[in-house]
């Protein structure tokens, strides 16, 4: 199991689950803290963590484009994806809840440009 790390310039890093368990360890990892973390509104993506600190409006948009990317809203639909946008302090493992399922009390929304997530997606194929 892995994570994907994707350097968005300057040091500036954030990691991403590749599945339910690597999901799941990244959110028992950054529980309780104030680390910004996204996930799209519908199932199926990534936890993406932004691990730097004081993130700047564009930084987590640019990581919702890569939460965004690798969904499977993206590649079911080809369109723009929302996000959602919380800290560890919102996060709680229902009892019971399957592998990669996670409660999240209170986040802000954000939409992701379909011709944004193509950039990404793009510069990706190309590396």
């Amino acid at each position: 199991m892995g994570f994907r790390e994707i350097i968005l310039g300057k040091g500036k890093k954030i990691i991403l689950g590749k599945d339910k368990s690597s999901n799941d360890e990244l959110m028992k990892k950054f529980k309780g803290t104030t680390t910004k973390i996204l996930h799209t509104a519908s199932p199926g993506s990534p936890f993406g963590v932004i691990n730097f600190e004081k993130p700047t409006k564009k930084d987590i948009y640019l990581s919702g484009s890569y939460v965004a990317g690798y969904s499977q809203d993206w590649r079911d639909n080809k369109s723009d994806v929302s996000v959602h946008v919380f800290t560890g302090k919102d996060i709680a493992k229902p009892l019971f809840a399957k592998p990669g399922t996670w409660k999240v009390k209170k986040f802000k929304e954000i939409k992701i440009k379909k011709k944004d997530i193509e950039q990404i997606k793009n510069k990706n194929d190309t590396e």
